[in-house]
């Protein structure tokens, strides 16, 4: 009878929370956290049990061997496996193929395939952008056929994998207000380009369109979920790593920080303790600085920062379609402004037009340009920067940095921290350079626009004798000019 058993089932959940995730009815699924905790498995086990055409992405292609091959071991053989194709065609029309996204833009190559799974293998080596793009084209063509994506994978180790922690931020991130139970459904809809948790899975009109939510979830698992790794010892390895790495990998915990990489420009604990001295404030003090990163249309947000003294507000962040032109972009701005506070915008691209509208408003507003020129120095007075956006950024690592008490309070943002974390730097012979911010956008696969609004925000402009836009005089007063 077991023997039975097995042919007719050749894989079976273990007990746990592989069996919850198999079983989750969620649309999107998140399963893992810690290594030997059955992921792979539960991707190999729902292509073969519950759908009928599957995919199953790992970010390199050398990586899906290792998923290759445990299948060839569930199924005791390759028959039905192509290699040429990727693809496994097993006797009962099911169907399982493989694919890779080792860069920008080849998720474009799946454009078009509907399949009733898709599974993203370590979630944190893709891009937001690319896994977004490939979920598209989730659909099946059999009445009744459940559709999902599940995502499998462990902690990010580095800024690229971040925006797993948003992206799941009922369950992963430490400072959301209404946290969520392991297996709970939580209901995400997308607004104006912008992700909003709504309150359950009933359509809705929203901007002249039928909105129908999708729902998200996460099941975390260990290694001594599944018995078969422990049985080999191999809780004593993961036991043995060192720390942050121990915490990611033994326990699954999304809270512990990943390594640094050693060009970071500014350090991820930096960051953390500036995020963990905020609070919020009915009483701001002058608003002394603005940083405006305006959108560059389709997903990107322009982004509104407002420093008072050492303490950021909230960001304001504004869906690209909701900001077609200069005007409107300079009519938000206006509207967040108060103290007569200097307005610092990039005005490379669609940057250049709301500052000429602000200017003849007659608001004070700092053209921000990355790529000019700087003659400052680092605060040692030895380091020079190669050019403008090298020296905002490090300029703001300097303020971070514990040694200066300077005292920066950050609003708690995921995505901020990530975008403060993300660019790299290296000395040339002009100076520090800066990773640019296009160089950024191709290997995040997103914009970082929170951080280059901080950054700029963070500059000092002493403000004019007087201000057009409230007609009367302002005082010459910036508390956190250096």
């Amino acid at each position: 009878m077991e023997r039975l058993l097995r042919r007719a089932a050749p894989w079976r959940p273990l007990p746990g929370p592989q069996r919850a995730a198999l079983d989750n009815p969620a649309d999107v699924l998140l399963f893992g956290g810690a290594a030997g905790g059955g992921k792979t498995d539960l991707a190999i086990g729902a292509a073969l049990t519950r759908h009928k055409r599957s995919i199953i992405f790992r970010r390199e292609a050398p990586q899906l061997a290792g998923v290759i091959d445990r299948l060839a071991t569930v199924l005791r053989g390759r028959n039905g496996y192509n290699g040429a194709e990727k693809m496994w065609r097993l006797a009962d029309g099911r169907k399982i193929e493989f694919g890779s996204c080792p860069h920008p833009g080849d998720e474009s190559r799946f454009q078009g395939r509907p399949h009733d799974l898709k599974v993203f293998d370590e979630i944190t080596h893709f891009q937001e952008g690319q896994f977004r793009f490939l979920c598209g084209w989730l659909r099946s063509e059999v009445p009744g056929q459940r559709q999902r994506v599940i995502c499998t994978g462990n902690p990010p180790t580095n800024a690229e994998g971040r925006w797993v922690i948003g992206y799941w931020a009922p369950w992963l991130d430490p400072l959301h207000p209404n946290p969520a139970k392991p297996g709970e459904l939580r209901w995400f809809a997308v607004l104006d380009g912008k992700d909003v948790e709504v309150s359950g899975p009933d359509p809705f009109d929203h901007g002249g369109e039928r909105i129908t939510p999708q729902s998200r979830s996460f099941i975390p698992s260990r290694v001594t979920d599944n018995p078969y790794l422990v049985e080999t010892g191999y809780v004593r390895q993961l036991q043995a790593l060192p720390e942050p790495l121990r915490s990611q990998m033994l326990m699954g915990d999304f809270k512990a920080g990943g390594e640094d990489s050693a060009w970071q420009v500014i350090p991820t604990a930096w960051v953390e303790a500036a995020q963990a001295r905020w609070t919020p404030k009915s009483i701001r003090g002058p608003m002394d600085s603005m940083g405006v990163d305006v959108a560059r249309g389709g997903r990107d947000e322009m982004i509104i920062s407002r420093r008072h003294g050492s303490w950021f507000d909230d960001l304001i962040g504004l869906p690209g379609v909701e900001i077609p032109d200069g005007p409107t972009v300079a009519a938000r701005v206006i509207a967040a402004r108060r103290d007569q506070a200097p307005v610092h915008i990039d005005v490379v691209g669609w940057g250049a037009s709301p500052f000429d509208f602000l200017r003849q408003n007659g608001v004070q507003v700092v053209a921000v340009n990355g790529a000019e020129a700087s003659g400052g120095l680092d605060q040692s007075g030895r380091m020079r920067f190669r050019n403008k956006r090298a020296e905002l950024w490090w300029r703001f690592r300097e303020m971070l940095d514990p040694a200066s008490d300077a005292g920066i309070a950050l609003p708690p943002d995921s995505r901020l921290l990530a975008d403060l974390c993300a660019p790299t730097w290296k000395f040339t012979v002009q100076g520090i350079q800066i990773e640019s911010k296009e160089e950024l956008i191709k290997r995040l696969g997103r914009s970082p626009d929170r951080g280059d609004a901080v950054v700029m925000a963070a500059m000092t402009t002493t403000k004019p004798r007087f201000d057009f836009t409230v007609g009367h005089a302002a005082t010459e007063y910036d508390p956190y000019a250096r």
